[in-house]
């Protein structure tokens, strides 16, 4: 906007009595409040980088080090032992100054490098506690002296009111767990799913392992992790996410509803301009890092808080080979699509955030505008949701320079994608049940080509108000993108508002120019390639059934008086569900964050485990309710200290995913991690195979079970065309049987 403004702002006309000179003083004003607040956003910017790198001491704190300095000097006392004079000798202005002015040059510079040491002293001091986690094994009620201790110093060094990101610098890093241990842990997690010959051959080649090849690739691993910030995470980012070929629609990106039960209004306009501005808003917190750091809950421990700097303005770039992550510098408009035409629309003139109604009136702009898509415009998304490499290849043969180049630009440095959708969603009718399940359909692949699934988010407003969006996924894991969202709808519904008739608050400027329509120049083999991305795209979406029903008959407080975890009897509960459909037993997923370590990520909770299937068994045998309570209790408690190996670094999953990338950069094989690949299926190879990796061949039935207590939903999700046999009866059945517990 600034560029347009600076056209016009100077014009002139040669004439013959010469040049005849004019000003727009509304545009030059404009351009110097635009530059005034990008002067103001790197000043702020340099500000919170001095004050976060001397966290967890403060940039006040070197005047205090250096007045107690000079107080101890003016008392004739020298506590730097000599080292002031030693500094005084070897100043080369010594013949321009004077002796007073030499010893005070000489004492400030003793004090900042004695304050710097101090700093780094603090941050080392912290990194050490932050390193102990032996607090989360301990029982409630039973705290040992040592954390007492532990905790106690933690606040003392944390007093501070920390930034978004003062932490990173004292975070641990994610240690390597031991050979020994890790097999060890992984032998114990398939001995309920192998029979006795299969778990003798996986001791034997995982012993195999441990003598020979496993201690040379460990050895790689700990020499990366001694450079490395996280040994896992850029690998993980890469082969997991990036270097797959396969449509990111589905097998990646994921999705996030709207309130269920509310709508704050029903003019899509409105609702898009308040849902627009919360974004900025959050950005605008995330920029100035005014955001509080995350913490384990009911405590002062910290979480990483790197995966929030690639939230806005990021695009997940295709490549051939493999993709990129693409992140640009504060983007002050965003991408809009409406009925096959995509808009820029500016969300900042003059270097002032545009009202919640001004917004509105844009985006009623355009949805008011009556042009038809351009030839092969309408259904250009669709190559972001097919496979990888044609869009690679479409990108930079037709999208490397001229209109399309432009266009493009500006989807991809947009802050985020806005989806108008011409459809209703939510709950509604008499069987709100099936409407829930054609939502979350279309918030996770929609019409395959009406989202631009390479963006960081993609936010969609429906014609009845009711929003969602969909995220890629390699960027950032679902909890940063759960807390943008819960601030998003929270902002919008109760900070933000809307007015009587369901219009945003505020007032409107005219004179704003419209958004900018698009223009592309579609040559017939580009609109070829996206009729073949958008044939896979749908066959995909066509697999995937998803079924979504409120749930209100008990939530996480019912479970809590029983004194089991919530995660736990939920994990109880889906083992109990998937042997009652399947019969069987099989290698279970489930996430756990490593964000207390820097540049954490994931980690896999093995929720299959020797203590579960003997409940499952004991229940299904029809065993007595005491001793069924009894296995309960040691299954959810088993869980619970698995999910805290995880948090700690101490899990199984990520070790060996890095041993066996490590193998295939030596060019080595190993018998056992090829069994490995195998076994993990279930766990985290399941993400490698569904990503296209080539090791493995055949891909078994997906079926994922997802119970979400927030909002009271059981979700069944199944990618195969095979039905399973009423898994909510079986979640009807194990709920049954726990009331009859508590009863």
């Amino acid at each position: 906007m600034a560029e347009a403004h600076q056209a016009v702002a100077f014009q002139f006309t040669i004439t013959p009595e010469g040049i005849d000179l004019h000003l727009s003083y509304q545009a030059l004003s404009q351009i110097y409040l635009s530059g005034l607040r990008s002067w103001k956003k790197r000043i702020s910017r340099i500000k919170n980088r001095i004050i976060k790198g001397v966290y967890p001491a403060s940039p006040s704190s070197w005047l205090f080090v250096v007045i107690a300095i000079l107080a101890t000097m003016y008392m004739q006392s020298d506590p730097s032992m000599g080292l002031i004079a030693k500094i005084r000798e070897h100043l080369p202005l010594s013949l321009s100054l004077s002796a007073q002015g030499q010893t005070v040059l000489s004492v400030l510079l003793f004090s900042t490098l004695l304050w710097l040491s101090l700093i780094l002293a603090l941050r080392f001091c912290l990194k050490l506690l932050l390193s102990y986690h032996r607090w989360m094994f301990e029982l409630h009620g039973r705290i040992s002296t040592k954390t007492k201790v532990w905790a106690t110093l933690v606040r003392l060094l944390s007093s501070r009111k920390p930034l978004l990101y003062s932490y990173q610098t004292s975070l641990p890093h994610l240690p390597v767990p031991s050979i020994k241990d890790t097999l060890e842990r992984y032998l114990e997690s398939v001995k309920p799913l192998l029979d006795v010959d299969g778990f003798q051959r996986m001791t034997r080649l995982a012993a195999e392992f441990e003598k020979s090849l496993g201690n040379r690739l460990q050895k790689y691993l700990k020499l990366k992790a001694l450079w490395a910030t996280n040994y896992v995470s850029d690998w993980w980012e890469e082969y997991v996410y990036l270097r797959s070929r396969s449509p990111i629609m589905v097998n990646s990106n994921y999705y996030g509803m709207d309130f269920l039960y509310v709508t704050p209004t029903s003019t899509q306009a409105a609702r898009a301009g308040n849902t627009i501005t919360a974004l900025f808003l959050y950005r605008r917190k995330v920029n100035r890092e005014e955001l509080n750091p995350s913490r384990i809950p009911g405590t002062v421990i910290p979480l990483c808080a790197a995966q929030c700097e690639r939230m806005f303005n990021t695009t997940r770039t295709p490549g051939e080979e493999t993709d990129v992550l693409q992140h640009w510098q504060d983007s002050e408009f965003v991408a809009v699509y409406h009925r096959g035409r995509y808009f820029r629309l500016w969300v900042y003139r003059a270097g002032r955030l545009l009202s919640p109604r001004e917004i509105q009136y844009q985006i009623q702009r355009i949805l008011d505008d009556p042009s038809p898509p351009s030839p092969g415009e309408d259904k250009l998304g669709a190559l972001t949701a097919g496979n990888r490499t044609p869009w690679a290849q479409m990108r930079k043969q037709f999208f490397s320079s001229g209109v399309n180049k432009r266009s493009l630009d500006c989807i991809e440095k947009a802050a985020f994608f806005v989806t108008l959708d011409d459809q209703e969603e939510g709950m509604m009718g008499e069987n709100p049940s099936v409407n829930l399940d054609r939502y979350a359909k279309s918030l996770l692949h929609g019409k395959c080509y009406d989202r631009w699934f390479d963006k960081s988010f993609s936010v969609v407003v429906y014609k009845n108000g009711k929003n969602g969006l969909n995220a890629e996924h390699s960027w950032a894991d679902a909890p940063i993108v759960a807390h943008l969202w819960e601030f998003t709808l929270a902002t919008d519904a109760f900070h933000l508002g809307y007015t009587a008739d369901g219009n945003c608050k505020g007032e409107i400027e005219h004179s704003l120019p419209p958004p900018q329509r698009l223009s592309w120049d579609i040559p017939l083999q580009v609109q070829m390639q996206v009729s073949e991305s958008l044939a896979v795209a749908q066959a995909l979406a066509d697999d995937v059934d998803c079924h979504v029903f409120p749930f209100r008959e008990f939530g996480k407080g019912r479970i809590k008086k029983m004194k089991l975890s919530p995660d736990s009897f939920v994990q109880l509960a889906l083992q109990l569900a998937y042997y009652r459909d399947r019969g069987t037993f099989c290698l279970t997923y489930e996430a756990s964050m490593t964000r207390l370590f820097r540049e954490g990520r994931t980690e896999t909770v093995r929720s299959s485990s020797n203590e579960s299937c003997a409940f499952v068994l004991a229940l299904e045998a029809g065993e007595d309710r005491e001793h069924c309570h009894k296995l309960l209790r040691k299954a959810a408690e088993k869980h619970q200290n698995l999910y805290r190996l995880a948090m700690t670094g101490s899990g199984i999953d990520r070790h060996l995913f890095c041993l066996y990338v490590v193998s295939k950069y030596l060019g080595v094989e190993s018998p056992f991690l090829k069994e490995v690949g195998v076994c993990l299926y279930w766990g985290d190879w399941f993400i490698l195979c569904s990503h296209g990796c080539d090791h493995l061949d055949k891909q078994p039935q997906k079926i994922s079970y997802m119970l979400f207590f927030k909002d009271l939903i059981f979700d069944l999700s199944t990618t195969t065309s095979e039905s399973s046999n009423n898994p909510k009866m079986s979640f009807n059945s194990f709920k049954e049987y726990n009331e009859s517990l508590s009863n």
